[in-house]
């Protein structure tokens, strides 16, 4: 009789730690078995060749999230959780939005309402936080931490979700007193808000000019401001999708001065640039997303940061609207001002792909950094490690083997996600997932696509480790 549900053989295993060759035994949905010669499956894979790695943990995507704009986000659970798959993702994190004058505990259970039965892959929730009422802060908030709801977003831009640093700090000082992880956009609203003001009198209202009204030195001040609020709450925090060097430079001081400051960036700042937002008539608003992307000597600096230990995870922020569509980037019209496309690209099921071929392909990091920033890490910052993001006894069988040689072209036709357009369309990438596995259920089978609808699960996060300020570390 077989001992093991599922063997994976032949293949080299890589941890954020290690990599060695050896076979994989999976029992009852779990990793049961690391090592040679195992005994018998009742299905086996040979991945002669073939790079066996744990699932990617998106920890920073949105689907079917509510807006306020009339807009309509591309990609809802079903969708957006088969896209993320395919592209070797096992585990998301979205976000229940909270909009003012709404209780948090009806964002989250909305939330709950449109995932429910819908997602292929595991999936926990961030909150977004908009109205820190005073019953928010005191108990709402406080009592889902408990409940497994253990990261939260601030903004400190766009009008209808900003806080000011005073609601920040009181944000900053839940997270601290109960153990939850605080992610930061970091813009400066007044600045973007001044600067769009000036373009639009002036004339200039083309996608492109997105970027002028979002330079480097908006992300820079918030980000430092930012950093100064942790300071004072002494408070650990995550800075999500950080563009370029100058917010680069104050996350790397911070850390220099000993602050547990986490940063986080994401593909579109490491192969677009500015000039991708040069389209022909509307096209360049495929490409609005904030922070905009930069430049080539910006893509270097966030390469550096990722080889040099500054960022500590790589997410897609994947918030993807239709292009041609009055529900999407149109909502306001083919030639809407910049300022009113919806924010957001698509890149759930192209993150692995272009952070293992542009990292580890061209030799800028090595393939445990890869795990560790695609898988790893995430687990770790919100709470799922080491049930996901390993390969360990014990552990979830979320698996992808990937063919690190096979070169791809990537085109809209190619994926999985619901959106008209991707802006990585004709990158070439070198890296592929052949195989994906979730607790043990192959979802996708040499490259074809064969999950069940709903079989994804909700998942209660820990409080992490990595949340805990320095005086309780």
């Amino acid at each position: 009789m077989p001992q093991f549900d599922l063997v994976i053989r032949h293949g080299t295993l890589a941890t954020a730690a290690d990599v060695f060759a050896a076979d994989l035994g999976i029992v009852d949905g779990k990793i049961a078995a690391i090592g040679s010669h195992l005994a018998a499956g009742r299905r086996e894979i040979d991945a002669s060749g073939r790079l066996v790695l744990p699932g990617g943990v998106d920890g920073h995507c949105h689907f079917d999230q509510p807006t306020s704009d009339g807009s309509v986000m591309a990609d809802d659970f079903y969708t957006g959780s088969r896209s993320a798959a395919c592209g070797g993702t096992t585990t998301i994190i979205p976000f229940a939005c909270q909009f003012r004058g709404q209780s948090l505990r009806a964002a989250v259970e909305d939330y709950h309402n449109r995932a429910r039965g819908r997602s292929f892959i595991d999936y926990a929730f961030h909150l977004i936080i908009s109205d820190p009422t005073e019953q928010l802060v005191g108990q709402d908030l406080p009592a889902l931490i408990r409940d497994g709801y253990t990261s939260f977003k601030i903004y400190m831009t766009y009008d209808d979700m900003k806080l000011n640093d005073r609601q920040v700090l009181d944000l900053l000082t839940v997270a601290r007193r109960d153990g939850a992880m605080a992610m930061i956009h970091a813009e400066n609203s007044d600045f973007i808000g001044w600067l769009t003001d000036r373009l639009l009198a002036s004339g200039h209202a083309e996608p492109h000019y997105h970027a002028a009204s979002r330079p480097m030195a908006v992300e820079r001040e918030a980000t430092h401001r930012a950093i100064t609020m942790a300071e004072l709450a002494d408070v650990p925090i995550l800075i999500v999708h950080v563009s370029g060097r100058e917010a680069v430079e104050q996350i790397h001081w911070a850390q220099g001065r000993g602050l547990k400051i986490f940063a986080e960036t994401c593909p579109q700042y490491m192969v677009l640039t500015e000039a991708d937002l040069h389209g022909h008539g509307f096209e360049g608003a495929k490409c609005i997303c904030s922070p905009p992307p930069r430049d080539k000597a910006n893509q270097a600096a966030i390469w550096d940061g990722l080889a040099g230990g500054v960022f500590h995870i790589v997410s897609s922020d994947h918030a993807a609207f239709r292009y041609a569509d009055p529900k999407g980037k149109m909502v306001r019209g083919e030639k809407a001002p910049f300022n009113w496309v919806p924010n957001g690209i698509p890149g759930v099921e192209t993150r692995l792909p272009i952070l293992f071929s542009e990292g580890v392909g061209k030799g800028r990091i090595s393939l445990s950094r890869f795990v560790e920033l695609a898988a790893t890490n995430p687990a770790k910052m919100y709470g799922l490690y080491p049930r996901k993001g390993t390969l360990a006894i014990g552990a979830d069988a979320d698996i992808v083997v990937f063919d690190p040689d096979r070169k791809v072209t990537i085109t809209n036709a190619l994926l999985h996600h619901n959106v008209d357009y991707t802006p990585y369309e004709g990158l070439e990438v070198t890296g592929w997932p052949q195989t994906v596995l979730s607790r043990g259920d192959i979802l996708v089978d040499a490259g074809s696509f064969v999950a069940a609808e709903g079989r994804g699960q909700f998942l209660h996060c820990d409080k992490p480790a990595l949340a805990r300020p320095r005086a309780a570390a």
